[in-house]
């Protein structure tokens, strides 16, 4: 098993996937083939993996910090008990809580 991904495997491996994708049957043999160099059918499904994670990872942590955003701008920040789930009926002085976190 080979662990270390050159710049013209990487290429390969794109346009593999590319080329094979996920409704191919023997698609991670096919792609293992056309890579080459020794990368096993484990190597490129766990290169595929690391590729999601790599992708979602930012992806998520940029959704939380926007509805977060959204959030505070609603004036449901963080010390609110809206935020924690308190009545958005009442006194006057509680803020409105954000269309997405009203109950229904």
């Amino acid at each position: 098993m080979s662990s270390s991904w050159t710049f013209k495997q990487n290429k390969v491996f794109e346009d593999a996937l590319a080329k094979y994708d996920k409704d191919t049957p023997d698609r991670w043999q096919n792609v293992a083939r056309a890579v080459g160099d020794g990368k096993s059918v484990e190597d490129v499904m766990k290169h595929f993996a690391k590729l999601q994670n790599d992708v979602e990872e930012p992806a998520l942590k940029e959704m939380v910090r926007y509805y977060r955003e959204l959030e505070n701008r609603a004036g449901g920040g963080s010390s609110s008990n809206n935020a924690k789930g308190g009545s958005s009926r009442g006194g006057s002085s509680e803020q409105p809580r954000p269309w997405y976190l009203k109950t229904q």
